[in-house]
C-alpha cells in the first residue's frame, strides 16, 4: 500500500476537524463530510475535499474515520455510505459509542467486509489540533494503513486487543472518561462553594499546588470557570452528558453502582437546561446555582 492514503473523515466537530487537518498535513488525500456542511467548509482551506454525502465521501477511500455524536449516528451515516463501501476498506471508528453501540457497528463492518478498528481517542481541542491525541485501539495492530492514520492524529496509540468487535478500547475509554468527569464536576463544585462562602479560589489552588491533591485537568477546567470562558469548548457539555449515560449503562449492565456518575449526569442535565449545553463541560459549574 502506498504511503499516501485516501482517507474519508465522517464528522467534523472538534475532534473530526482536527483529525482531518492533521491527516492532510501528513500528506494523505482527505475527504470530509459533516451533516451540517457549513461546519466542514473551513477544511477546504487545508486542501481537504468536502463531500455532499457519506456515500460520495467514502468512494475510493482506503480508510474511513467516523467521529460522530454517538453509536446510532455513526451507524446511520455508514448505512448512508453503504452503496459506495468496498470490502477490505479500513474503518476506524472513533465515536464514543458505548459497548452496545460498538457491537452494532462491528456487526455492520462484518456485513460489508470492512476491517474494523474500535479506536476512540483521549484528548480535547488543543491536543487534537496538535496531533497529540491518545488513541485507544482494538483491531489488527500490524495494519499499516490504520497505523499511519493513528500516527497522524495522535502522540500515542494504546492497543487493547486485536479484535475491534470485542469493545475493549471502548471499555477503556469509558473508564478514562469516568475519571475526567469526576474531576470536572469536582472542581466545579469546589469553585461554586468557594464563591458561596466568599473564599478566594486562588487560596484553594495554593494549598493543593505541587502536592498529591493537585490535578492539572482540574486546573484547566477551573481556569475556564474563573475566566468566564466556558464558551471556549474543548469537550462539549451535552456530549459529556451522553458519554456519562454510556458509562452508567455499562456499569449497570455489569453489576456496578456509580453514585458519582448518576449525580454527574444530573449536573450536566441541569446546566444544559440553563442554556450551557453547547459550552465546555466545565459549565457544569452553573448547575450549583439557580438561574
Amino acid at each position: 500500500m502506498s504511503d499516501k492514503l485516501t482517507v474519508s473523515v465522517l464528522g467534523t466537530g472538534i475532534m473530526g476537524a482536527a483529525m482531518a487537518r492533521n491527516l492532510a498535513r501528513a500528506g494523505h488525500e482527505v475527504t470530509a463530510w459533516n451533516r451540517s456542511r457549513d461546519k466542514a467548509e473551513p477544511l477546504a482551506a487545508d486542501g481537504i475535499r468536502i463531500a455532499d454525502g457519506p456515500a460520495e465521501a467514502v468512494q475510493e477511500a482506503d480508510v474511513i474515520v467516523t467521529v460522530l455524536f454517538d453509536g446510532p449516528a455513526a451507524l446511520d451515516v455508514m448505512r448512508q455510505a453503504a452503496p459506495a463501501l468496498r470490502p477490505g476498506t479500513r474503518w476506524i471508528q472513533s465515536t464514543t459509542a458505548g459497548i452496545d453501540g460498538v457491537a452494532d457497528l462491528a456487526a455492520f463492518a462484518t456485513e460489508h467486509g470492512l476491517v474494523f478498528f474500535d479506536a476512540p481517542v483521549l484528548g480535547t481541542r488543543e491536543p487534537a489540533e496538535a496531533g497529540k491525541l491518545t488513541v485507544l485501539a482494538a483491531g489488527p495492530n500490524d495494519d499499516a494503513a490504520a497505523n499511519a492514520v493513528f500516527d497522524a492524529v495522535g502522540a500515542k496509540t494504546v492497543w487493547t486487543g486485536r479484535d475491534g468487535a470485542d469493545g475493549s478500547a471502548t471499555r477503556l475509554k469509558l473508564v478514562a472518561n469516568s475519571w475526567v468527569f469526576v474531576l470536572t464536576h469536582g472542581i466545579g463544585e469546589v469553585l461554586a462553594l468557594a464563591e458561596g462562602l466568599g473564599v478566594d479560589p486562588q487560596g484553594f489552588f495554593d494549598i493543593i499546588g505541587g502536592g498529591p491533591l493537585d490535578a492539572g485537568y482540574a486546573r484547566i477546567k477551573g481556569g475556564l470557570i474563573l475566566n468566564g470562558d466556558t464558551g471556549n469548548t474543548s469537550f462539549g457539555l451535552d456530549t459529556a452528558e451522553k458519554d456519562s449515560r454510556l458509562i452508567l449503562e455499562a456499569a449497570r449492565a455489569n453489576g456496578v453502582r456509580l453514585d458519582l456518575a448518576e449525580a454527574g449526569i444530573e449536573r450536566f442535565r441541569r446546566a444544559s437546561g440553563q442554556g450551557h449545553g453547547g459550552e465546555d463541560m466545565a459549565a457544569s459549574y452553573f448547575a450549583s446555582f439557580n438561574e
